[in-house]
Order: structure tokens, then C-alpha cells, then sequence
């Protein structure tokens, strides 16, 4: 498999080099040059296939020959253990829940494969690998946790002050050894294009290899798609597709399970549901894009003015307004309707929603309102346990931390707090 830079400059590269480059030297994403056809009996017999072998015969042709079929099916049994389960909220409406991994948080899938990827292509290398992250919540916890103690490979979060939960905090700000945290004063788009610079700059590149564990990196990207084929696997009648809605801020998730559709996946359609950081949905409403200023809200994970891979969308469909709409809607969803959605459901099916799922959930239930007989489900994307204010609040009750969260509570945090200036980020990498 080669792929491709969207900004069409810069020459094809394999997923070795894609993984460890993250973007292409023209500033371009990485896009796979064909789209791989999954075969009709795995579609057909999905339910017969363990998630191991799922997974390794849907992420092989990405991959291609940069790691031998063995370690790859290693590589995608460690990334995919844990469960992923499609629980039922109402009659049409059922959540996949994305939260059972280490930091409780969709991205554990995307991280663990890229980590043991990056692991494995650095092996044997004088060089370390760098990989310089920013994150909006959930991504610096999972890429901290994928990440630790991996040898020839360190970590560089950047993070926006105030605007990431206690939990979230404490997962990417506590682990030490190869990992560090920098808490920038501004926002997530800020550290986004603070590390996009850094990609880009000829001083930091002669000192050090970078590569980036957001979604623009391939190997965090690409195996998101896995979960959508989990979630078919258990979905009750496969001649009743099913409508998905992603709650969207990078847009990363739910181009996954675009891609994923347009390799077979049977998806009656996507919603990308955001809050007010909604230059999609107004795109998808007018067919004009206008990247935003970010605006704070209580599903802070979408606080993303400016998404990165809403590029790889338009690629996917070849910039044609018209086919992007046939397969996917927008719904924009303000903190209000947020907080009233967790209490809803909460006090009418005894579920408690995260931030990010109650956008989903109402931007489903709004859709399946307008299309009466269909069915569908949320991706529910985080713990509730990250926002334990927001869910406490619209509940009534105390989120309980389950075990795997209760030690970071002792953990003290190490951080060191940064202006959102690339000259700042450039003079301390240049300075360690």
C-alpha cells in the first residue's frame, strides 16, 4: 500500500515511512492511494470471525509487507484487548461503548497500534523517535498510556490549560519515564498548530525524528476503523442497517468509519454530531467550509475549530458537496441540550451518558425522529468519569471512579506550562 500527500506534492511513501513521518514534507495528510475491498465473506460471516482476526485482515492491506503478517497480528491482539460492547439504551437506540480500555477513552485503539508500530520500525535505530502530540482531551492519556516505556520512542504532549478534564489531566501529566507533558495557555487549536510547525521546521527535524499521534498520523488513524466492524458484529439484524452517529471534533473517528463503509461495511448512513465547534455541519448545511475559532464547551474532546481531518473526508468523496451529504449530516448541539440530554436519559433509561455521547445521542434521536422505522447507535467515546462535574450535575449523582482510575488521585503532576508560541516550543526542544 502507498500512500499519498493530500496537498499532491510530495512523493507516495509506504506506511512504514507514513507512520514515522505523521505528515508529508508539503504539509500534506497521508491518504491511502486505493481504498482496500473487504471480501464479501467476511462481511457475510462477520459473526464467525474472532476480533483478532477481524482486525489483522482488515488492518493487512494498509499495512503491506512494512511488518511481517506475525508481529502484525501480535500488534492488533495487544491493540484490541479489551471488550467493546453494543449495549441497548431504547428500542432504536443503542450505545457502543468505546471506554473499557486503559485511560477509558475511544483513542486506547489508535494509540496502542501506533505505539507497538512505532515500537517495532524503531528498533535498531541510533535515532530516537519523537512523537509531539497535541490533544484535546482523550488523545494525551491514551498516547501517554500506549506509549510508556516503549524503548526508542518518547513523547511530547501539548495541551491547552483549563480546557481538559481533572482525569484527563492527571493520565497524561502523570506517567514520567519517556513521556512529558506541556500545559500550553491557549487553546487546543493553538497546540495543534504549534506541533504542525514543528513538523514543518528544518532546525527541529535535523534534531530530532518527529512523528505525531494525533489522527493525522496514519497508524493512529486507520485502525479506528476496527470498532465500526466490532459494532456490525454485534448488531441484532444485519438487513436492518444501522444509522451511526460519532460524536466529532477532529473528525479523525468518523472518517475512519467512513473509510470503513466505503472498503464494505454496511452503514445505512453517518452523523457527524459536534457541539458548537461546527464548521462541518455548517459546510454540510451550506457546501461552504469555514474553518472557526474554537469556543469552550463541556464535551471539550470537540472543542476543535479548524478539524484536520476533515481534509480526508473530502478526499474520500472527491470534494463533491452532494455525494458527502448522501452519507453523511451534520447536527450542531449546544451545552443546554447537552446537559438536558444526560438527564434524559438518565432518569428515562437508567444510562449515563458522557458529554460527548449525549451530542451523539441527540443528534441521533433528532435524526431518527425525521426518518421513522430506522435504527442506530452512538459511539459513546469517553467514560463519564472524565467529566464529573458536567455528568454529576445533570444526574443528580456522584460519578463513581472505577478501579482503573482511582490511583491516579495520588499521583502528583509533572507539567511544564508553555505560552502558545512556536518560537517558545521550538527554543525549549532546541534547549533539552
Amino acid at each position: 500500500m502507498q500512500y499519498f500527500s493530500l496537498n499532491k506534492t510530495a512523493p507516495d511513501v509506504d506506511f512504514k515511512e507514513a507512520a514515522v513521518r505523521g505528515q508529508a514534507p508539503d504539509k500534506g495528510l497521508y491518504f491511502p492511494r486505493r481504498i482496500p475491498t473487504v471480501e464479501k465473506e467476511i462481511i457475510n460471516n462477520i459473526t464467525n470471525f474472532s476480533k483478532e482476526e477481524l482486525a489483522f485482515r482488515i488492518m493487512l492491506p494498509y499495512v503491506g509487507t512494512t511488518i511481517p503478517e506475525k508481529v502484525l497480528y501480535q500488534i492488533v491482539s495487544e491493540t484490541i484487548d479489551f471488550p467493546f460492547p453494543l449495549v441497548p439504551i431504547t428500542e432504536n437506540i443503542s450505545s457502543l461503548e468505546l471506554f473499557h480500555g486503559p485511560t477509558m477513552a475511544f483513542k486506547d485503539v489508535g494509540a496502542r497500534f501506533m505505539s507497538r508500530c512505532l515500537g517495532y520500525f524503531s528498533r535498531g535505530q541510533e535515532k530516537k523517535v519523537t512523537v509531539l502530540v497535541a490533544t484535546s482531551g482523550d488523545t494525551g492519556g491514551a498516547v501517554a498510556n500506549g506509549f510508556l516505556g516503549v524503548e526508542g520512542v518518547e513523547v511530547i504532549i501539548l495541551y491547552p490549560s483549563g480546557k481538559v478534564s481533572p482525569v484527563q489531566e492527571l493520565q497524561l501529566t502523570t506517567c514520567g519515564q519517556n513521556i512529558t507533558a506541556l500545559e500550553v495557555k491557549g487553546s487546543f487549536d493553538d497546540c495543534q498548530a504549534m506541533v504542525k510547525d514543528a513538523f514543518m521546521d528544518a532546525d527541529l527535524n535535523a534534531h530530532y525524528s518527529l512523528t505525531s499521534a494525533n489522527s493525522i498520523n496514519v497508524a493512529r488513524w486507520l485502525p479506528q476503523q476496527l470498532y465500526y466492524f466490532f459494532a456490525y458484529q454485534q448488531w441484532p439484524n444485519q438487513q436492518e442497517l444501522p444509522v451511526v452517529a460519532v460524536p466529532s471534533g477532529n473528525f479523525g473517528n468518523i472518517c475512519a468509519g467512513l473509510l470503513a463503509q466505503a472498503s464494505g461495511l454496511p452503514v445505512k448512513h453517518f452523523i457527524a454530531a459536534c457541539n458548537v465547534n461546527d464548521a462541518v455541519p455548517e459546510y454540510l448545511r451550506t457546501g461552504s467550509y469555514q474553518p472557526k475559532k474554537a469556543v469552550a464547551t463541556v464535551s471539550n474532546a470537540m472543542d476543535v475549530g479548524s478539524p484536520s481531518n476533515f481534509i480526508r473526508v473530502m478526499e474520500l468523496f472527491h470534494n463533491d458537496h452532494t455525494d458527502i451529504s448522501k452519507h453523511l449530516s451534520g447536527y450542531t448541539v449546544s451545552d443546554t441540550v447537552t446537559e438536558q440530554t444526560i438527564t434524559g436519559v438518565f432518569n428515562r433509561y437508567h444510562y449515563v451518558l458522557d458529554p460527548h455521547g449525549a451530542v451523539a445521542y441527540h443528534a441521533l434521536a433528532d435524526y431518527l425522529y425525521t426518518h421513522p422505522g430506522m435504527k442506530g447507535m452512538i459511539l459513546e467515546t469517553a467514560h463519564p468519569v472524565k467529566f464529573p462535574e458536567t455528568v454529576s450535575a445533570a444526574t443528580g449523582k456522584e460519578v463513581t471512579v472505577p478501579p482503573e482510575a482511582q490511583y491516579l488521585f495520588s499521583r502528583e503532576k509533572q507539567r511544564i506550562v508553555m505560552e502558545p508560541s512556536f518560537s517558545g516550543l521550538k527554543e525549549w526542544l532546541l534547549q533539552r
